[in-house]
């Protein structure tokens, strides 16, 4: 009987230090995930902004500079923005809110804010644009 106890305390223990272990990670990436997405916002400000590059260049530019576990996010927003026609930037952004979800482990505030980027950007000239950007990286900080 006493044999029985030891055995499942030590499968309990063993079982929720994996479940701990696993979470601890995915929290891990995600944190590295959030800095490799600031970071490749950035070089989409600094495209936009000081660069005034038309936005499937400025897309594609962000891919081949960041990091590139998180900037094919930017190549698959260009991709089906030069697919769509349709020219709404925002259902770009949509497109790959389920990859943001799986691949890298962002939670819905994660994505609602990187969402957000994509309702006003080219909506306004480039000042407006720079304050979109300030904002954005300023949510991004609570995140963190």
């Amino acid at each position: 009987m006493g044999l029985i106890k030891i055995v499942g305390g030590l499968l309990i223990i063993l079982s929720t230090s994996l479940i701990g272990f696993c979470y601890g990670n995915r929290y891990s990436k995600r944190m590295n995930n959030l800095i490799y997405m600031e970071q490749c916002l950035k070089i989409l400000e600094t495209e936009i902004v000081y660069g005034a590059v038309p936005l499937p260049e400025a897309l594609s530019n962000v891919y081949k500079k960041g990091n590139k576990k998180v900037s094919f996010v930017f190549e698959d927003i260009k991709n089906h923005l030069l697919e769509d026609k349709t020219g709404d930037i925002y259902q770009s952004f949509k497109s790959v809110a389920g990859t943001l979800n799986e691949k890298l482990d962002f939670t819905k505030e994660d994505v609602e804010i990187f969402l957000s980027l994509g309702r006003v950007l080219g909506s306004s000239d480039r000042q407006d644009q720079e304050k979109n950007f300030n904002f954005i990286f300023k949510q991004m900080e609570l995140l963190q």
